[in-house]
């Protein structure tokens, strides 16, 4: 949500390779017992993999064991409410009704979202305001450190090495300092949380000034949401309820089937 960067700039479209993931020496954990030796082990790694010695210092050089992400991740309880529980603590009515008036006041750019990547404005828009209330609450924690944890932890650690390679090579190509790269407790960044690697390969500059800004810049998170959906298989079109051609790329977003379904209503009252 590996290695391939791939973005799509508004003149057209870049492939510039990332580093490999290895499979690190250092074993994983459970507590930050080994956190300090895995980290030594995965600077050495870095350098084999490309990274420059400033990259690792501005990253590796400087990271800790994040417990509240180890909380995090051991308490998603949410995903396992009721659909009806579900929608009413994510504030489901408040996104339709914000999410509505969103839509009217930026027309004119979910018009020109929709045409280039087929994604109709509602799904856009609820994802915009289940992950961070259009933008207001991105999170604060340190991506690098939050990362970094959840590649030592023995849970997921292929899946978050990766992770946070991509976060290194944001960092390496300059698009975001370590100090801007703050998200979610999981590493998620900017308005519509993106991982890394989907930072990577589907963030768009949208907005013409030369930079893919997932936090600051909303009309860069939302036609890069909707690059993401169109890569995951998004038709123009189609339905997007369960059981309709576009329900695939909802899946694609999130593995939740609460959270997907959540996002097909929110969508379908926005868009009416």
């Amino acid at each position: 949500m590996v290695n391939r960067r791939i973005f799509a700039l508004a003149a057209g479209l870049a492939v510039v390779t990332v580093p490999t993931v290895p499979a690190y020496a250092a074993k994983c954990g459970n507590n930050a017992a080994g956190f300090a030796h895995w980290v030594a082990v995965a600077k050495r790694e870095a350098v084999g993999a490309g990274f420059s010695k400033r990259t690792i210092a501005a990253t590796l050089g400087n990271v800790r064991y994040a417990t509240r992400t180890i909380s995090l991740d051991r308490n998603q309880r949410s995903f396992r409410y009721s659909l009806k529980t579900f929608m009413a603590k994510r504030g489901a009515n408040t996104i339709v009704s914000k999410g509505r008036r969103l839509k009217k006041k930026n027309a004119r750019l979910f018009a020109r979202i929709e045409k280039q990547f087929g994604v109709s404005p509602g799904v856009l828009i609820a994802i915009w305001g289940m992950e961070t209330a259009f933008g207001r609450f991105q999170g604060n924690q340190d991506s690098i450190s939050s990362l970094a944890t959840l590649a030592y932890d023995c849970r997921r650690s292929a899946f978050f090495q990766k992770e946070l390679y991509a976060a290194m090579t944001i960092i390496q190509r300059g698009e975001m300092s370590r100090k801007q790269m703050r998200g979610a407790g999981h590493g998620e960044i900017g308005q519509t949380q993106f991982l890394p690697s989907n930072y990577v390969k589907y963030a768009v500059d949208y907005d013409g000034n030369g930079r893919r800004d997932l936090i600051r810049s909303a009309t860069d998170a939302l036609a890069s949401t909707a690059n993401f959906l169109r890569a995951h298989g998004w038709k123009r079109g189609r339905g997007y309820q369960p059981g309709q051609g576009n329900f695939r790329a909802i899946q694609g977003w999130n593995a939740a089937g609460v959270y997907q379904k959540a996002i097909a209503i929110i969508a379908a009252n926005i868009d009416k």
